[in-house]
């Protein structure tokens, strides 16, 4: 179970980069992606699925050497859940909120973290919209790395309370994730921290490949003809993209060209906007607002990687309503007892509504991401009123 990493590439100008000390981004400012000998795999499919679950079975394919690093906090295998409610046939949720820490995030976290501490990083530092920085002080701890976040006030209190009592040193910021990240920047060139900002760093994109490694497994190694993902920073969309790609020069996946979708809020949609208009890269959105707090992010950098995947595959990009991702969630939750999170209800009202338009067909496979647990905004969930039992009787 040896990494077949060899180097990292960029995603923007493809210039090659040593993959065995710390790096940030190319010289051109463009996103480094880590890449491997697929070659030298000699593992199959079957193997790999007689190992001990978990991700770090997919060792050939993720950036750490040492077995030492490759800790876990039993992050991995979520389920593919059917959603009769939604009336999408082929539909089927992965659901990420059952990971630690309540997210996709530990998937990142987990892998960004082994391979920092495993190249000599002491303290690590990333702003968050809440899930990322609980996830990495999470881990980060696990490896005995200091970690620094920086998250907007208007982040859910339970993430920051997660970052807390892991042993994160918190910092609330009183703007946007964008303002966080300034704020980082500094700091770390400052104090030599290494900077594990959203696509700053080549390895969180490797842990949330995961998804898309597990998703070809269960899917029995044929691709699903859409995947529809909570797009914020789009790390996982890139990541799921990375994984179908390997598979496929491996051999191990069939099927159709996976159509990529980006959903995203009408409150916060620079990818929806710049996919409708043509561009290759985002401006940032003015002002965003939004519930599905996990996905405001207004100018991600991984914009220019995100709309590739989606136009080289012939997907699409799609904004919903709050109101109507939220009339979704409780459709699902009151149906199907599956209760979402915001982002997640983001994504599923964008599948329903392009199966509607006849862009997803009745016999089609749809992978919908629900990429956090719904108890990360407990304030968004509805709370009973009044007495309910009355002289001892319930009602």
């Amino acid at each position: 179970m040896r990494s077949a990493l060899t180097h990292l590439e960029c995603s923007d100008c493809g210039r090659q980069h040593d993959a065995d000390r710390l790096q940030n981004l190319c010289e051109c400012g463009g996103p480094l992606l880590a890449r491997y000998d697929l070659a030298s795999v000699t593992s199959t499919p079957e193997e790999v699925g007689r190992r001990p679950r978990g991700i770090w079975r997919w060792a050939e394919l993720l950036p750490v050497h040492d077995p030492d690093r490759r800790r876990t906090l039993g992050e991995g295998e979520t389920p593919l859940l059917t959603v009769p409610s939604v009336g999408v046939p082929g539909l089927v949720v992965k659901d990420e909120g059952l990971n630690p820490t309540g997210s996709f995030k530990a998937r990142g976290a987990a892998v960004g973290a082994a391979r920092a501490a495993e190249l000599g990083a002491t303290h690590v530092a990333l702003p968050t919209n809440g899930n990322a920085g609980a996830a990495w002080a999470a881990y980060g701890r696990r490896h005995g790395l200091g970690v620094t976040v920086a998250v907007p006030a208007s982040a859910p209190a339970v993430t920051r309370q997660e970052a807390l009592v892991t042993g994160g040193e918190v910092n609330v910021v009183d703007g946007l994730i964008g303002d966080a990240g300034r704020l980082v920047g500094r700091a770390a060139a400052a104090r030599g921290w290494f900077d594990v900002s959203t696509l700053k760093e080549p390895y969180r994109v490797e842990g949330k490949k995961t998804m898309g490694l597990e998703i070809a497994e269960q899917l029995g190694w044929r691709a699903p003809e859409v995947v529809v993902y909570p797009t914020g920073g789009g790390v996982g969309l890139i990541g799921i993209a990375k994984a179908f790609d390997e598979l496929r020069e491996l051999g191990w996946l069939t099927g159709p060209r996976t159509r990529f979708v980006a959903a995203q809020s009408t409150g916060c949609a620079p990818v929806v906007r710049a996919f409708e208009q043509g561009e290759s890269d985002v401006v940032p959105f003015p002002d965003p607002e939004t519930v599905a707090y996990g996905i405001t992010v207004a100018g991600p950098l991984g914009a220019r990687q995100v709309l590739r995947a989606l136009r080289s595959g012939g997907g699409t990009a799609v904004a919903v309503d709050d109101a109507d991702a939220l009339a979704t969630r409780d459709e699902c939750a009151a149906v199907d007892g599956l209760l979402l999170s915001p982002e997640g209800a983001v994504a599923v009202h964008a599948a329903r509504v392009l199966a509607e338009r006849g862009w997803i067909e009745s016999d089609e496979r749809v992978v919908v991401l629900g990429t956090g647990s719904p108890l990360i905004q407990p304030e968004l969930l509805p709370v009973p009123h009044g007495l309910v039992a009355r002289d001892g009787e319930l009602a």
